[in-house]
């Protein structure tokens, strides 16, 4: 997968600013993409026949990672970054011949702005990670979740967010006020959970560093209508 190195130039930061929008899709991958891609691929039958929007996705992890195994009508990989959506296409290209008969393509979403009219109410799936983590754009994803799935019960965005203090919970109290239901489940995979909890005691000092409130994905299941 094409990627950068660990670092973020000038050019990122003056991005950042012209864009309102953070540089964190271009640093590394984060543990929640990781476990995000790693749900997708144990969950890859939720995906068949859907079409599926993967927002603020970074170099596209999850995205191409559904467009790989579930075979999915159509993967959108979007990112409110411009240059980062040069890396998606990027990533795209390289593993085009693994789609199959999947539709895949990268996307400009800047949360903020005004989403094409076509794309209303048109996903049955939107996945994302780590994307709660910045206040100021809570109300805008909530937006832009309502505004693209479909509203159909058998639609749902699949969030895995780690608590950062309260911003995922500040989050969860927007999606309620724009009328969207969510479940939040903490421990959703026995393999991840059993990582998580050997992290968190000390058991595995592999990640030395390692901080529940920062670290650990929770996943969040949003509808527009009842849980099936």
């Amino acid at each position: 997968m094409y990627r950068r190195d660990d670092s973020v130039e000038l050019n990122d930061i003056e991005a950042s600013n012209r864009y309102n929008i953070d540089t964190t899709g271009l640093v590394c991958c984060w543990p929640s993409e990781e476990v995000l891609a790693f749900y997708c691929i144990n969950h890859s039958d939720m995906f068949r026949s859907k079409r599926v929007l993967e927002l603020g996705s970074g170099y596209g992890l999850a995205g191409l990672v559904i467009a790989a195994s579930a075979n999915a009508n159509e993967v959108v990989i979007s990112d409110g970054n411009p240059q980062v959506v040069g890396y998606i296409q990027k990533n795209i290209s390289i593993n085009a011949e693994t789609f199959d008969r999947t539709k895949v393509k990268s996307m400009t979403l800047h949360w903020d702005q005004e989403q094409p009219s076509e794309m209303f109410n048109s996903f049955d799936i939107i996945v994302a990670s780590d994307c709660t983590f910045f206040k100021q754009f809570h109300r805008s994803l909530a937006w832009v979740v309502k505004s693209l799935l479909k509203h159909s019960e058998a639609s749902q965005a699949i969030f895995m967010s780690p608590k950062r203090g309260d911003s995922l919970n500040k989050f969860l109290e927007i999606i309620k006020e724009y009328g969207l239901r969510y479940e939040l489940i903490e421990n959703y995979d026995p393999t991840v959970w059993n990582l998580h909890k050997k992290y968190a005691t000390g058991d595995d000092r592999s990640w030395p560093n390692y901080n529940e409130e920062h670290c650990y994905p929770l996943l969040v299941r949003i509808t527009v209508g009842h849980f099936v």
